[in-house]
């Protein structure tokens, strides 16, 4: 394999840098940033494809680290100077391993549609505006059974180094669309609907609307997570068959959740509900 070492931030080490920070730059050289051992292993057991791994000449590489850069190929891998690759990673103890790994096309999702099911769920996150959350939505999504998660207008980049650290490996499990616009959105739901015929959208609000767990979430649903700051568009809202809230305490402070708390909350809701239905 072949081995470039850098000791200089020369050209290469600044494109480094770039993938980490520059979002138009991720998706000009289609490439992203990846450090830390879930989010590797995930990225290599589903089958992503990595262009390069970087790592120390001076630091001592495990077993793990040996393995994957002598089994995994790569177009190139980087050998940087400790010095370089501490500054280079976001980790306290710089990573001993990190990776530019190839950005999928969207589409790559249409080639999983025969694994969709009878109860297919779908979450919608409209105008992410938080790294963290976005990472967090992820990981839910991942963790509760969804199938596929969509992502509307502009709003934090999912390729994001935050968001990828968030999501603990879940970005490179969970199928993740991105509908730039209203028109890519109701193609979407047009298709869906032709496919399940019973396809529910349920909205979510913190105002008092119907309680999640009196909605039969059983049939096919695409589950609408509105944006932090400003919730559901008003279109978003327009093609909703129901809206739902979360019940919360009546003598309690808070009023709402967290974006991605509220989502988990959601997303429970709709794991019990159909693990009960099946037994």
């Amino acid at each position: 394999m072949k081995t470039q070492r850098i000791v200089s931030k020369n050209a290469t080490w600044q494109k480094f840098e770039v993938l980490k920070s520059n979002r138009n730059k991720r998706y000009r050289y289609r490439q992203f940033f990846v450090e830390g051992v879930r989010n590797l292993n995930e990225a290599i057991h589903n089958g992503w494809t990595i262009d390069s791994f970087i790592f120390s000449f001076e630091f001592h590489l495990s077993d793990w680290a040996r393995n994957l850069l002598e089994t995994v190929p790569t177009q190139v891998n980087y050998a940087l100077s400790g010095s370089l690759m501490s500054q280079l990673s976001s980790k306290t103890d710089a990573s001993e391993l990190c990776a530019l790994i190839r950005m999928r096309d969207d589409q790559w999702t249409a080639a999983n549609k025969q694994s969709d099911h009878e109860g297919l769920l779908a979450v919608l996150f409209d105008r992410p505006s938080n790294k963290g959350n976005l990472g967090t939505m992820i990981r839910s999504c991942d963790a509760l059974g969804v199938d596929r998660l969509l992502l509307t207008g502009h709003g934090v980049d999912r390729y994001d180094p935050e968001v990828v650290a968030a999501s603990m490996g879940s970005l490179f499990r969970l199928p993740i669309i991105y509908l730039a616009d209203n028109g890519s959105l109701q193609s979407w739901i047009d298709e869906h609907r032709q496919m399940y015929p019973s396809l529910q959208i349920v909205g979510t609000t913190a105002h008092q609307e119907q309680p999640i767990n009196q909605v039969d979430l059983t049939d096919p649903t695409l589950l609408i997570i509105g944006n932090e700051a400003d919730g559901m568009s008003r279109w978003l809202r327009e093609q909703c068959t129901t809206l739902a809230t979360i019940p919360m305490n009546p003598s309690g402070a808070a009023t709402s959740l967290n974006v991605s708390c509220a989502a988990t909350v959601l997303l429970y809701e709709v794991w019990r509900q159909r693990s009960s239905k099946h037994g």
